[in-house]
């Protein structure tokens, strides 16, 4: 963590001073700020990853930008400091979000060991939210296959080097995990992953959450940001809006970006991987895909094979998710019985990878007995292809009437039915649990709560209903 960059806020030039040389010995990277103000315009121009800012100062009190800073999109810890302090405003500050209280005179070990462990702290609780949010994150391939081994020694050839990498493959073929992977292999491994899925995202803010914006004196951090040092993974990348791709298109080529409503450039420091399932090159023929951006982002390509190419390795994904379930999720343990597993084995595994998981989940939650049988795996495939045939949207009958319910609306509105349908059936099918969903449905945890507040739907009630 000696490589962090902390703003020291204080209007006390030999504390700031201090301060910083003290850190700096210690090879952290260091900014200070005289007052409030000065303090905003430097979030405003690079955010911090550490912020130790004083109670007391003339303009904006500590306590104030506290709540401002927690205030934003992918707040820092933030340690206060005070000469005059008391309980109640220690007890205040932490109530509001601050790591911790350092009283002046400030003590270097103290000072020191309160940075390391915000640091660490912060580090850790970002490391749980992805953990919470994709629940097998960094797993090697799993199988013995040549095409799994082939594909392995892809990934750890590649993460060798910074360059951008676009990875193409199937829906549910595991672009997200092996992006993971390849982040995991990489020299970045320690700093900042960060998944963005396009097809998430409202057309209308999809720019605000790339590149972040400035309102109102207020800083919205956008993901280009939040990974800086580390990887942003963009899933579905072919379902970018033109004008978003414009953006990023002259990021990538000048290496730097403006907020949105924002003056100030933002050097752009993290890698980029994309991923999408559909042809881009089919894309930019048909105009829906920015040709440079193509070129941009597919620097090294990456061919996710569907699981039907190595059906072989199919026994040890299904023991090897039944193990992660167990562990992770307290599930019982089953086995799979002979007829089932050559029964899995020669399955199409039409919708790959996430088929497979969700299927094993399905089977561990149907029934408590100790083996999988053939009948109940025939019933689970049937299931799921019913599922895979039906719109999903719970007022229409069939799948021809929900495609022309849905051809009467406008596009965002279609889409938006859509998502509502989709993400309530999904909720109900878990028991309202918005953690299992995002795993369902592949999205990042912190996207799934914006979409479901965006379009109405409320987890709690869905729970209740279920039950």
């Amino acid at each position: 963590m000696a490589s962090a960059y902390i703003l020291v806020v204080d209007d006390e030039p030999d504390i700031r001073e201090l301060v910083q040389e003290i850190l700096q010995d210690e090879g952290y990277e260091v900014d200070i700020a005289e007052n409030g103000n000065t303090a905003r315009e430097s979030c405003r121009v690079r955010r911090p990853e550490l912020m130790l800012l004083d109670i007391w100062m003339p303009d904006i009190d500590g306590i104030s930008l506290l709540k401002e800073c927690k205030e934003d999109s992918d707040n820092f810890p933030v340690i206060m400091m005070s000469g005059h302090g008391s309980v109640e405003t220690a007890v205040e500050a932490t109530r509001l979000g601050a790591y911790d209280f350092l009283e002046k005179p400030l003590t270097l070990a103290k000072l020191l060991l309160t940075v390391e462990h915000a640091l660490e702290a912060h580090k850790l609780d970002r490391e749980n939210q992805g953990m919470r949010q994709q629940l097998f994150a960094v797993d090697e391939p799993v199988g013995k296959s040549k095409v799994n081994q082939a594909l392995y020694q892809e990934i750890e050839q590649i993460a060798q080097h910074d360059s951008r990498v676009l990875f193409v493959g199937e829906p549910g073929s595991g672009k997200s995990k092996y992006s993971r992977l390849l982040q995991y292999k990489s020299n970045r491994s320690e700093q900042p992953y960060i998944e963005l899925g396009v097809a998430t995202l409202d057309i209308d803010n999809s720019a605000r959450e790339l590149f972040g914006s400035e309102a109102d004196g207020k800083i919205y951090y956008g993901l280009l940001e939040q990974a800086r040092g580390g990887t942003l993974y963009i899933d579905d990348i072919g379902d970018m809006d033109l004008a978003t791709q414009g953006l990023l298109l002259s990021t990538l080529e000048t290496g730097k970006f403006h907020r949105i409503s924002g003056n100030d450039s933002i050097m752009l420091n993290c890698r980029i991987i994309t991923a999408s399932h559909y042809s881009l090159e089919q894309l930019v023929k048909q105009g829906k895909f920015k040709s440079e951006l193509y070129f941009q982002l597919n620097v090294l390509q990456v061919k996710i094979p569907p699981l039907r190419k190595h059906c072989e390795d199919v026994p040890d994904l299904l023991n090897y998710y039944r193990d992660r379930f167990v562990q992770q999720e307290q599930f019982n343990y089953r086995s799979f019985s002979i007829a089932a597993l050559n029964k899995l084995r020669n399955y199409n595994w039409p919708g790959n990878l996430l088929e497979l998981k969700n299927l094993v989940q399905r089977l561990l939650i149907a029934s408590d007995e100790e083996n999988i049988t053939l009948d109940e795996v025939e019933s689970s495939i049937e299931y799921q292809l019913q599922s895979q045939g039906s719109s999903g949207l719970n007022e229409l009958a069939s799948y021809d009437s929900a495609l022309k319910s849905l051809f009467t609306y406008p596009l965002k509105e279609a889409r938006e039915l859509f998502e509502k349908a989709y993400l309530e059936e999904k909720l109900i099918a878990v028991g309202g649990s918005v953690g299992k969903v995002a795993q369902l449905a592949g999205v990042e945890r912190t996207h799934l709560y914006r979409k479901m507040k965006t379009l109405g739907i409320d987890a709690k009630k869905i729970a209740k209903k279920s039950k």
